[in-house]
């Protein structure tokens, strides 16, 4: 299988096309990066000019890659999204819990959420399964148990944010197999097996925006996101240093710091007279910055304190995001955060060959973090954004099973198609009950068969 993953963020669009190889590892076939337009924010404000650039980024990787792709995942911003918490418990009928088992649980807890009209669900993510009286079970499947109940965090995203993402996506020629949450990408990318099970905040710093997501045990329990990057500090020292845009940006990646270093001068061309130049203290740069800095690092530290988990983070918190290339941003980020651990992360090349250098940088754990999703390096269990349950190391590709009942509409054809007399399950039963009555069918075929003969 081949996958596509596609990052669109505020700032550029990262396209990675990957196929995974016969050993297990990850192959990087092609990579394109194209500059954003029409997004802010995380947020689109013109199709046609998103599509453009979103188009721009695939035809890039496909002609270094020159191959086709079977799976296009794409990443949504933080922005606009809420996170709820829920829970749902069955009764396991059978006394040993399997797939279908885990299934149900998970759809009555996402059944039982109470989300707000204008939001969809996009991940369902079990974060505690309890068997019976046994609580903080890591993985219920095949123990034995008489009940099963789940505890979730569900991330939503505003209807209207996530159907014109879709919409530039579709315009760009292409069909969504999933949309994962930027953050939780990211996370995937750069965190260890360790730091997830000890408890770790994950912030990623991109161009215009800020998410956050906090890992407990495995599994997300918080989400956040903050409307602020490295492209508020280009504007900063813009408007600071009275100099265009691009030399704002130019004077950010060749002298950006959060440490005085020298009190040399750098010479800038001015506002509105690109002609003339003036002089400025390279200190004046490193004050602008690191109050720009200062103030995003201590939203971040407020964000992680409303969580509710900020003294359960044992692994403290990872930074990852262009904005983290700052020299003296770890320093500084530990001493706001109240000394907490802080760890600076690029996305891990562990199974992953052919990872192009300009891919290896803090800014595209993101585009890395989709194409890990798309090969099952997702949390041990989960609902996507298509509604479909996803686990451990099972691929991405929906079974032609599912793909009949996602056509039927009602609970009732199933039931007549079948020809099970089921209509009264469940919707989250069907995947089971296809493979429990599969003796069925073909008894049924054969009697049907047996009496064509016979009129013959």
């Amino acid at each position: 299988m081949i996958v596509l993953g596609v990052d669109i963020g505020s700032t550029k669009i990262c396209a990675i096309i990957a196929q995974k190889t016969d050993g297990g590892t990850i192959k990087i076939l092609g990579a394109g990066i194209a500059k954003s337009q029409g997004i802010k924010k995380g947020n689109i404000t013109n199709i046609e000019l998103a599509s453009r650039s979103i188009k721009h980024a695939i035809n890039d990787a496909k002609r270094v890659a020159g191959t086709h792709f079977d799976q296009v995942i794409v990443s949504v911003s933080g922005a606009y999204t809420k996170g709820f918490d829920s829970q749902g418990v069955v009764n396991v009928p059978s006394k040993e819990i399997g797939i279908k088992e885990i299934n149900r649980v998970m759809q009555m807890a996402d059944h039982n959420a109470n989300i707000p009209a204008e939001y969809e669900k996009l991940h369902v993510l079990p974060y505690n399964f309890k068997v019976d009286d046994h609580v903080s079970i890591d993985d219920p499947l095949g123990m034995n148990g008489s009940r099963l109940e789940v505890q979730v965090h569900i991330i939503t995203v505003l209807k209207s944010s996530l159907n014109n993402l879709k919409k530039a996506v579709k315009s760009a020629s292409l069909e969504v197999s999933n949309i994962v949450l930027t953050g939780y990408a990211s996370s995937i990318a750069v965190l260890n097996e360790d730091e997830k099970e000890l408890g770790v905040a994950v912030v990623d710093m991109g161009g215009a925006t800020t998410d956050i997501v906090v890992h407990l045990g495995n599994s997300i329990r918080y989400n956040d996101f903050i409307g602020v990057g490295s492209a508020n500090v280009t504007n900063d020292l813009s408007m600071a240093l009275h100099t265009p845009i691009t030399a704002a940006e130019k004077v950010k990646i060749e002298h950006g710091s959060l440490r005085l270093n020298s009190n040399e001068t750098i010479e800038l061309p001015a506002i509105g007279d690109e002609g003339s130049s003036h002089e400025v203290s390279l200190e004046i740069v490193t004050n602008v910055i690191y109050a720009r800095i200062e103030e995003t690092l201590l939203l971040i530290a407020k964000s992680i304190r409303e969580s509710g988990f900020r003294d359960q983070l044992a692994a403290g918190v990872v930074l990852t995001g262009g904005l983290t290339k700052l020299d003296g941003i770890r320093e500084l980020a530990s001493a706001i955060f109240n000394n907490t651990p802080v760890r600076l992360a690029k996305p891990s090349e562990k199974d992953i060959e052919g990872m192009f250098d300009t891919l290896k940088g803090p800014e595209f754990s993101t585009a890395i973090g989709l194409i890990l999703y798309g090969f099952g390096h997702f949390t041990p269990y989960e609902m996507d954004s298509n509604r479909k349950l996803r686990y451990k190391e099972e691929s991405l590709e929906p079974s032609p099973i599912q793909n009949i009942l996602d056509d039927e509409k009602e609970e009732g054809e199933i039931g007549e198609t079948l020809g099970t007399g089921s209509a009264k399950q469940e919707k989250d039963e069907t995947f089971t009950i296809l493979i429990d009555d599969e003796p069925t069918l073909k008894e049924s075929f054969r009697r049907f068969w047996n009496r064509i003969t016979q009129l013959f």
